[in-house]
This record gives structure tokens, C-alpha cells and sequence, in this order.
């Protein structure tokens, strides 16, 4: 092999080494994110920018903690987790993620429907079926990782081709982005600082990493994979919702307009950069939206699919089904009600309340497992940034509690 090709195989391999973290990217950006960092903006302009950083921190640390699990050993995290713990616990996580992941499959619907139901005037009943149809479709093709991965980096692509235009667009002000992120808490903003923290620091989403760096691995087995490589995703993922936010800090905050959805945000950019830029917006918004699709409802199924025993592995016809079943419940919702129904959003938000602290802290101790881990072994940064990260979330947890009973 000459020295050309040999540099071409080692950045494909390295291009592809960094798919897992950008499908986590992917399937975390989602509708609901893109609606929260443009209402930050709209409200409160560039001030809550600095809680990308500590959202995304933390989302490294967690992220990348999941994937060397999954680069240490051949057996899915579940049942590393069942061999520490009982099978109970392997359960009780893949049940709770999938009822998880289930509740909120609406809104990823929801978003992808309306946005080309908004582009195209026509009702969006019929693009939430069509988009369904399609994901349906794409799983049921041969290598579904493979597909999958392509698919998401595609939506990466394009999310950040029309957030960064858009944001270019409105000419921002470098002095004002860097005042960002001097931490300050404006009045009244401490809802929204815990609903992006929640949604952006989302251990679900991490722990989904050990599973799809055993996925490429499976692919191209010759992979030196260190969980490093999960980095350029979270980044992807902390810039694009810091884009978002720049852009509803310059069109909406001004204006003092208050916006509720993602597509009153793309409806608020025309009348100041016309047609165009609403629907540039809008690509951004349907890649955000198909992509949570996607990978919310591929993240529910296999750990389902996992907790009750028919494996972690998307080649599985059982994990396929639940994936399906995922998509099927998202789709049956959106269209009955048109929107997430509040009795959906408690239970998910009950699940995750008690679900998720018990996830991080079960990553956290596998992951310190010599036996397990051997030297991927978390190192001493690490753990003070995960417990840090874990004390973080189990304060948002009882915050929501209190919220949910009150």
C-alpha cells in the first residue's frame, strides 16, 4: 500500500472512529433543545451562554466514561451492570430508559412534522406519518448502524450549515458572545437554566455511547478506540445549541418577542431576513427533529431490547422491533393529541427523576472497576468531575420532585 493510500485508510478510520459520538450529538439535539436555547436568547440574550460550557463539561465526562466501558469489555453496559448488581437493576435501567425515551418520542414527531408541514403549507398530520414511514424504513435496512451513522453525520452537516448562516446572518457582536459567558443568573431564569441543563447534560444519551462504540468496533474491529474520539460530538453539540442562542439573543431579545416553539422562531426571522433565512432555519429545525427521531427511538429500543435479554446490538430483530415500537408510540401520540400531553411529561419526567441519578451512578462505579476497566480506569480528574457532574443531577432530580408533587 502506497503512502497516500495509507493516510486515506487512517482518516477514514479516524472519521470513523468519531461516528458513535455524533450520533449521540445527534439524537440529544433535538427539538426541545433548539425551543429552549432560542427562548434563552429571546429572554435573556447572550447572558445564559456560559451554560453550554458547564452542560456540555460535564456531557464529556459522562459520554466519554460510557464509551471506554464500552471499548473494556465485549458485554453491553446492561449487563456489566447485571453482573455487578443482579438482573433487577439491568431491568429496571432498560425499562426506565424506554419508558423514557417512549413518553418523549412525540415531540421528536411533532418537530420533524411541522417543520415541513411549515415549509411546504400543508397539514403536518401527513409529513408526521411520511417521517415515521421513513425511520421505519431505514431501520429495516441491512447494516442499520451503518445507515444510521451516515444519516446522522448527513443531519450534523446540514444543522450546522443552517445555524451557522443564520447566526452569520445577524452579525452578532464578538464582545457581547464572550460577555456570555461570564456566569450571571438573571431574574426569573432559573427554569430555563435547569430545563437546558437537564436536557443538554442527558446521562440517557451518554450511556447510549458504550453501546454504539461496541457497534462501530463490531464494523471495523482494527479500531484503536480510547473514548476520546466522543469529544468532537459533545463540542458539535454544545456549539450548535450556542448558535441557536446567538440568534434568538440578536432577532428576538431586541424585539422583546416571546416565542414557545422552534418554528416561532424560524416564523420571527422572516420578516428581519425574509424567506430565506425562516427556512434555512427550518432545515436546521427538521434535521434537529428527524435525527432525535432517529436516535431517541434506536437508544429506547436497545436498551430494552438488552434489559430483557435479546441483546444490545442493533442487528438484533427483537431491538429492531422496540425501535419500532418506540416510533409507532411517537407517532400514534403526536397525531391523536398534536402535541406531548402533560400526563406523558410527568411520568417521563417521574421516570428520569429517579431513573437517571441511579444510571450515573451505576456508570460511575463500573467505570472505577479495575477488573472491568483495567488501565481505562477513570482517573482522579475524572471522578471529581463526575461527582461534581452526579451531585449536579441528583439537585436538578429533587428540584424536579419538588416540583412534580408540589
Amino acid at each position: 500500500m502506497s503512502t497516500t493510500q495509507t493516510k486515506k485508510s487512517k482518516s477514514i478510520a479516524w472519521l470513523q472512529s468519531l461516528g458513535p459520538g455524533l450520533i449521540t450529538a445527534a439524537l440529544v439535539f433535538g427539538p426541545s433543545k433548539v425551543t429552549i436555547a432560542s427562548i434563552m436568547g429571546a429572554d435573556y440574550g447572550f447572558s445564559l451562554l456560559w451554560l453550554v460550557v458547564v452542560a456540555i463539561f460535564f456531557m464529556i465526562i459522562f459520554t466519554t466514561m460510557a464509551a471506554r466501558v464500552g471499548i473494556a469489555t465485549n458485554k453491553s453496559l446492561l449487563s456489566t451492570i447485571a453482573d455487578k448488581w443482579g438482573t433487577p437493576a439491568r431491568i429496571a435501567i432498560g425499562v426506565g430508559v424506554f419508558l423514557v425515551t417512549a413518553s418523549f418520542q412525540a415531540g421528536n414527531s411533532i418537530g420533524a412534522g411541522i417543520t415541513l408541514a411549515e415549509a411546504t403549507h400543508t397539514p403536518k398530520v401527513i409529513w408526521i406519518i411520511v417521517c415515521n414511514l421513513l425511520g421505519i424504513t431505514i431501520l429495516l435496512l441491512k447494516g442499520f448502524y451503518k445507515v444510521l451513522e451516515k444519516i446522522m453525520i448527513t443531519l450534523i452537516i446540514m444543522m450546522l450549515f443552517a445555524f451557522i448562516v443564520t447566526m452569520l446572518m445577524s452579525q452578532p457582536p464578538v464582545g457581547k458572545i464572550v460577555e456570555g459567558f461570564v456566569p450571571s443568573v438573571p431574574d426569573k431564569s432559573m427554569g430555563l437554566i435547569i430545563a437546558f441543563t437537564a436536557s443538554c447534560f442527558s446521562i440517557v444519551g451518554a450511556i447510549y455511547q458504550s453501546y454504539l462504540v461496541q457497534e462501530r468496533r463490531r464494523i471495523r474491529p482494527d479500531l484503536k478506540l480510547t473514548g476520546k474520539e466522543a469529544l468532537p460530538g459533545m463540542l458539535i453539540l454544545g456549539f450548535m445549541s450556542a448558535t441557536v442562542m446567538i440568534c434568538a439573543a440578536m432577532v428576538l431579545h431586541p424585539a422583546g418577542i416571546k416565542i414557545t416553539t422552534a418554528t416561532d422562531m424560524a416564523k420571527a426571522l422572516e420578516p428581519v431576513f425574509g424567506n430565506a433565512a425562516a427556512a434555512l432555519f427550518l432545515v436546521g429545525l427538521f434535521g434537529a427533529s428527524f435525527s432525535s427521531l432517529l436516535g431517541n427511538a434506536a437508544l429506547g429500543g436497545t436498551l430494552l431490547g438488552d434489559a430483557l435479554g435479546y441483546g444490545g446490538q442493533l442487528s438484533s430483530k427483537m431491538v429492531r422491533v422496540f425501535i419500532a415500537i418506540i416510533m409507532l408510540i411517537g407517532a400514534t401520540v403526536a397525531i391523536t393529541f398534536g402535541k406531548l400531553p402533560l400526563e406523558l411529561i410527568v411520568l417521563a419526567q417521574a421516570v428520569t427523576i429517579f431513573i437517571v441519578p441511579f444510571i450515573g451512578i451505576a456508570l460511575f462505579f463500573v467505570a472505577n472497576d479495575e477488573k472491568i476497566m483495567g488501565p481505562l480506569k477513570n482517573s482522579r480528574f475524572t471522578n471529581i468531575a463526575a461527582i461534581l457532574g452526579l451531585l449536579l443531577m441528583i439537585g436538578l432530580g429533587i428540584h424536579s420532585a419538588i416540583k412534580l408533587l408540589s
